[in-house]
């Protein structure tokens, strides 16, 4: 007989000792009785960033909602993993305890990265930052790290992955001389507007050639950080993804939204295919 228990994680408790008693929240666990014995037949459980949206024209405004874009649910669900969002708090230990509940991490979109984290003053051009999720971020990718979860950033989440180990970021693509393909696409989020180029040892897999990617950003690598390799570049020269394998990290970042295309384009599916892969490779 099947028992399927479910139980989620909903909104943001109020202290890490409460989080602490109620880590049983989460447990996707189907159960069946073989001779007495359980055993386990579990998907892999993948934590996504979330941030948070404030209400500014309605009857409610100034409310904070927390939120992911569904891509990344669909995408995981397309992928075999189980979606889980992890709601923005300030309370950090409390984000670290989140990370115990999950396989594998996503580090979503979102603001641009706060540029006091590589040492440098705001330039005319940063975009809106949000310091409090920097911090939360930050939280739940050292603990995934120290559980040796993987991890995988899109856009902003490459950047922040940069930065926190030790790498810098261009604030605005116009402060780096090389840049001659347009990174920031007016059309809509599904259509591919740059080619990319992948290294011989990159995580990604190419299932259509050539290799084309949308794009929505204003920032990109300037230092890459230490330990971390190149895995893809933009025909300009810009970081498009990096990674970090070994035997005990997975940390793969992308600077384009393959979430935003995985319904229909190969090539972003296996982002995500091969990401659900480690996840159930080192669970």
């Amino acid at each position: 007989m099947l028992t399927l228990l479910v139980c989620t994680l909903a909104g943001v408790l109020d202290s890490t000792a409460s989080l602490m008693i109620k880590l049983t929240l989460l447990n996707i666990i189907i159960e069946t009785k073989t001779n007495g014995e359980k055993m386990k037949l579990i998907k892999p459980v993948i934590g996504i960033s979330g941030s948070i949206l404030v209400n500014k024209g309605d009857s409610f405004v100034g409310y904070k909602r927390v939120y992911a874009n569904q891509d990344y649910v669909n995408s995981v669900l397309r992928a075999g993993g189980i979606p889980l969002i992890l709601p923005f708090t300030e309370d950090v230990a409390a984000a670290a305890e989140m990370v115990r509940l999950i396989d594998g991490l996503i580090l979503s979109g979102g603001h641009d990265v706060d540029p006091s984290l590589y040492g440098e003053e705001p330039l005319l051009k940063l975009g809106e930052t949000f310091p409090q999720r920097d911090v939360f971020d930050e939280a739940l990718y050292k603990k995934a790290i120290a559980l040796r979860k993987p991890v995988l950033g899109v856009c902003r989440g490459l950047q922040l992955i940069n930065v926190m180990n030790g790498g810098s970021l261009y604030q605005d693509l116009s402060y780096a001389n090389f840049i001659k393909i347009k990174h920031d696409q007016d059309d809509g989020p599904c259509r591919l507007t740059h080619t990319i180029t992948i290294e011989d040892d990159s995580f990604i897999k190419t299932a259509e050639t050539p290799y084309r990617v949308n794009s929505f950003h204003h920032q990109c690598i300037k230092k890459i950080a230490e330990g971390f390799t190149v895995a893809a570049k933009s025909l300009d020269g810009v970081v498009e993804a990096i990674q970090k394998i070994t035997a005990d990290v997975f940390v793969v970042a992308v600077q384009w939204h393959p979430e935003m295309l995985s319904a229909t384009n190969a090539n972003a599916r296996n982002i995500f295919e091969e990401f659900i892969k480690a996840v159930s490779k080192m669970k």
